[in-house]
């Protein structure tokens, strides 16, 4: 009985600091409250737990006790919908959504998450059944690299270069170099936005970077982790302000225009640098044979 008990702790304690981990405090990330970092780790504990008590089933053997981690994932796959609801009511109330695209992919790693506690806490509560304690504090932090590595994605500063962009006026329309943005009608609106806005060009490096940044949901997580961290001067019923992105249609590169509260290019440069790439707008074509032979 005292051989299970340390199992079950070193596993469980294990799974529950690589959530609490995984639970990555930034701008990007949901949830910035309390009590929604609560709900989370709460769940990450749980998560730990079915993992530790899994080894001690196998272990007696008890092989009926370990069908309940089938029905642990279909309880964790109702997390994506639970947050996909809640981040969907809080779209309603935003000036600068995040965009359908952007809380799906935030949906599905708070789901993927809670399967690599699991996965860290049966790797670890093996190790310490098959060989001892000690090993434990061999594999629960080779596991929490291995959960982190699977969790770093590609950000838009992988795929594409970002470089300061001019803005300019054609008669009323706005123009970042020769992308056409938008139409501005009020003179006093035309001078402020030359005197306050800035302007970047996001050049994909490859067909499949093309591919990604066509995606108007890409380009609306773009926009709201720019305004996240730099503020915006948009209001209700302003649609002059408002951050946009549009594609240069001949050569595929994008063209973003703000204005924000916070007006430092290079901050802006980097902020998009570091804006994650959507799971859902990745482009894969040149992986296909038509597609490599197409580059060819």
């Amino acid at each position: 009985m005292q051989e299970y008990l340390i199992v079950l702790l070193a596993a469980t304690t294990a799974g529950f600091l690589n959530r609490i981990i995984l639970l990555r405090r930034d701008y990007r990330q949901y949830p910035t409250y309390p009590h929604g970092q609560l709900t989370h780790l709460a769940l990450g504990f749980i998560a730990a737990s079915l993992g530790a008590v899994a080894v001690v089933a196998i272990a007696k053997p008890d092989y009926v006790a370990v069908t309940f981690l089938v029905l642990a994932a279909q309880e964790f796959r109702e997390i994506r919908n639970m947050e996909r609801e809640s981040l969907g009511k809080l779209e309603e109330n935003k000036l600068i959504s995040r965009g359908t695209d952007y809380i799906e992919g935030i949906a599905r790693v708070f789901e993927a998450r809670n399967y690599l506690v699991i996965f860290t806490s049966l790797v670890t509560g093996a190790v310490v059944q098959i060989f001892s304690w000690p090993y434990a504090f061999i594999a629960a932090p080779l596991m929490i690299m291995v959960s982190l590595q699977f969790m770093s994605g590609k950000v838009i500063g992988d795929i594409a270069e970002i470089q300061e962009a001019k803005l300019s006026f054609s008669g009323t329309m706005l123009k970042i170099e020769d992308v056409v943005v938008s139409n501005v009608g009020l003179p006093e609106v035309r001078e402020k936005i030359l005197r306050e806005g800035m302007g970047v060009l996001i050049k994909p490096k490859d067909d499949d970077a093309r591919i990604t940044l066509d995606s108007p949901g890409q380009r609306q997580a773009i926009i709201h982790d720019a305004v996240a961290i730099l503020g915006t001067k948009v209001d209700v019923n302003e649609p002059e302000f408002m951050p946009l992105a549009r594609k240069q249609i001949d050569q595929g590169y994008i063209a973003v225009y703000i204005i924000a509260n916070e007006p430092d290019i290079e901050f802006l440069i980097e902020v998009i640098k570091r804006v994650p790439v959507i799971e859902s707008s990745k482009g894969t074509a040149l992986k296909a044979y038509y597609g490599r032979k197409a580059a060819d």
